[in-house]
């Protein structure tokens, strides 16, 4: 499948949020599960999800990528500078990290090697933004929730090497950029 990525920005941010408003789409976190929100009582809800990444995109705060195939937004990556982000388990001493946290993918392009497409821009556009690290947290094969952070085979086969466990079913994963 041929894909462009493109990171968020007020430019594309119509068919970032027509993409979260799709049918299925994740509206109801707008992927602010693990980002820092010092205003999350003043907005609560999918409101304030929404105005809160909204505000970062406003910010030129780097959020993440959009995949298309063709005009039409199909997937998306949050990947970003890991101090955007709560404390996700990984080395917090260690600096010029950013992190992947999530991937969502339109039910029509599931199972077709989206998420390893996405995985490898993710890992370009980090490197484009100054990383010298790529954090990851995704699970196990068999993990029953979690899923959206990715599955350590994909993580594995892009080089990524395993550092430790968050919690009992994330594990903190980590590629070097040279």
């Amino acid at each position: 499948m041929n894909l462009e990525f493109v990171p968020v920005t007020e430019d594309c941010w119509t068919d970032f949020e027509e993409f979260f408003e799709c049918k299925g789409g994740p509206h109801y976190c707008w992927c602010m599960a693990w980002r820092t929100n010092e205003n999350r009582r003043a907005l609560p809800g999918k409101s304030g999800k929404k105005a809160s990444i909204k505000r970062r995109v406003h910010d030129g705060v780097p959020i993440g990528l959009l995949a298309y195939s063709g005009d039409q937004p199909i997937a998306w990556c949050s990947v970003a500078p890991r101090d955007t982000y709560r404390p996700l388990g990984g080395d917090e001493t260690r600096d010029g990290v950013w992190s992947i946290t999530c991937f969502f993918i339109k039910r029509p392009f599931r199972q077709q090697g989206v998420t390893s497409q996405l995985l490898q821009a993710a890992i370009r556009y980090a490197k484009e933004g100054g990383a010298k690290y790529v954090e990851a947290y995704p699970v196990d094969l068999e993990s029953p929730s979690y899923r959206f952070m990715g599955v350590k085979p994909t993580f594995e086969k892009a080089g990524f090497q395993f550092v430790h466990k968050a919690g009992t079913r994330r594990n903190v994963m980590l590629l070097e950029l040279t």
